[in-house]
């Protein structure tokens, strides 16, 4: 794990070597809120949003789901299983190599993409349990050089799978934008005017972040991710049969475990989606547990747009009389306010807030979880 640890590598923390979790990567105030299962019947159901013919209306289950949650499982996509299969092998076998290898990749300061833990730990003082590996799909196989230098049969496998699967997600993509703004109550032609005048579609970009959360000889100290929104759009994560995912919901507050549901994507709704829709659509929190007896797997698919791209609310999700609720901002110079944000303890959505938004527009973009622990971690 490339972040300063008290083994011989001074960037490397061997996870299948360890045989308790040291107090570098031991997390304070993880059981604060209570855990409740997303797979049982009940209002605390994670929701299920199918593409294929069971869904007669999939915009209205859309925006049920991310109104209500900012986050669904996504089935009867049409990516196909034994693609996904083999997606998740691929990436089984990234981070079953050698330490040396996967540290020739690691991800410098300021580096979008390589090896490393996620951008958001170097806020913390604690390490999380976990590897990961992000990468554009536009740079894929020069990116993945930096694993493997001399190429051969493993680089080529790699990079063959995901840039199959990469076409098949940004298909997936474009069709699923489509349905969020038809469950924003937008008609075909109003679908069509909005991509003419802000070209969402045509300019969204995608970025691939892998995950491996080995097992832990002491989950209930440990973290896989901490508690975070994305800042983008939207993201498609596909994880593996081993649960670990779960949603942060209010009233009263309580972590909401995601099922493992073989072939389902889960869709989060990120930060600048929230701007976007003007507060309609919210951001889930969300965190990653670790386990036992079994690893995990999962990959993120993140759509954002352009760096240069103002993102601020559509016209449509305005209701009638009423102002936008937040400014226009870049992705760059959002995540210049969530870093303020973080380190001072408030709410980046919030900062972005226009003074006319209301408290119903701004009622999800409350106390950040992740601020929690860090508050956590000073008082400790």
């Amino acid at each position: 794990m490339p972040t300063p640890s008290h083994l011989k590598n001074p960037r490397y923390f061997d996870f299948r070597a360890a045989r308790r979790v040291p107090e570098s990567h031991a997390w304070p105030g993880l059981h604060d809120h209570p855990v409740v299962d997303g797979g049982a019947p009940g209002p605390d159901a994670v929701p299920v949003v199918d593409l294929g013919e069971a869904e007669a209306d999939p915009a209205a289950a859309v925006a049920r789901a991310a109104e209500q949650w900012g986050a669904f499982l996504l089935t009867g996509h049409g990516v196909p299983a034994e693609l996904l299969a083999r997606v998740e092998d691929r990436i089984a076998t990234m981070f079953a190599l050698p330490a040396d290898d996967k540290m020739r990749a690691v991800r410098g300061p300021g580096d979008a993409c390589g090896y490393g833990s996620p951008p958001i730990s170097s806020f913390f003082s604690k390490c999380m349990w976990s590897e990961g590996y992000t990468f554009s799909p536009a740079n894929l196989r020069a990116d993945l050089r930096k694993l493997w230098p001399k190429a051969g049969d493993d680089y080529t496998s790699f990079c063959d799978v995901m840039e199959e699967f990469h076409k098949h997600m940004r298909a997936l993509a474009d069709k699923l934008l489509e349905l969020f703004l038809m469950a924003l109550g937008l008609t075909d032609e109003q679908v069509g005017a909005v991509e003419a005048e802000r070209r969402i579609a045509e300019t969204m970009t995608a970025t691939m972040h892998l995950n491996w959360y080995p097992r832990c000889p002491d989950p209930r100290r440990a973290l896989g991710l901490i508690a975070h929104t994305d800042s983008g759009f939207f993201t498609f994560v596909l994880q593996s049969l081993v649960p670990g995912l779960q949603l942060f919901r209010h009233a009263p507050d309580r972590w909401v475990g995601v099922p493992a549901v073989p072939g389902a994507f889960v869709v989060n709704v990120g930060d600048l989606f929230h701007i976007l829709t003007n507060g309609r659509f919210h951001s889930v929190y969300h965190r990653a547990v670790v386990n036992r007896d079994l690893d995990r797997i999962s990959l993120g698919y993140f759509l954002g747009p352009p760096p240069h791209a103002k993102v601020a609310p559509l016209r449509e999700a305005v209701p009638p009389g009423r102002t936008p609720a937040y400014r226009a901002v870049t992705w760059p110079e959002y995540m210049g306010v969530r870093k303020k944000a973080f380190t001072t303890g408030a709410s980046a959505l919030k900062m972005v807030a226009l003074a006319a938004a209301t408290e119903l527009e701004l009622d999800d973009a409350g106390a950040d979880p992740a601020v929690v622990h860090q508050q956590l971690l000073v008082s400790s």
